[in-house]
């Protein structure tokens, strides 16, 4: 079953751009990655400086593998610095129909 991620970050005052660079970073190595299905940052239009990632993970451990990686643990530090708050992130699975 795969899982929806959706990750929401808020900069700091001033650090729009640099959070909005370093998560751009992340789009093509998180794409190579092995289960990763999708991975989408969206910027909010009524706040300046809270974006929004929207992933798409073949599994938990795909996802588990992902926290891992080299370009994962860069982001972190760059978000420790960048961020008015901690990211909140959701992890979501499909609802059954019927």
């Amino acid at each position: 079953m795969s899982l929806t991620v959706i990750a929401e970050c808020l900069a700091a005052p001033g650090q729009e751009d640099r959070l909005r660079t370093a998560l751009e970073a992340m789009i093509e190595p998180s794409l190579e990655e092995p289960g990763c299905l999708a991975y989408r940052p969206y910027l909010d239009p009524n706040h300046v400086g809270r974006m929004v990632i929207v992933e798409e993970w073949t599994s938990a451990q795909s996802l588990a593998d992902h926290f891992t990686t080299a370009h994962f643990r860069h982001v972190e530090q760059v978000l420790e610095l960048v961020l008015a708050e901690p990211m909140t992130l959701r992890t979501l699975v499909a609802a059954p129909l019927g």
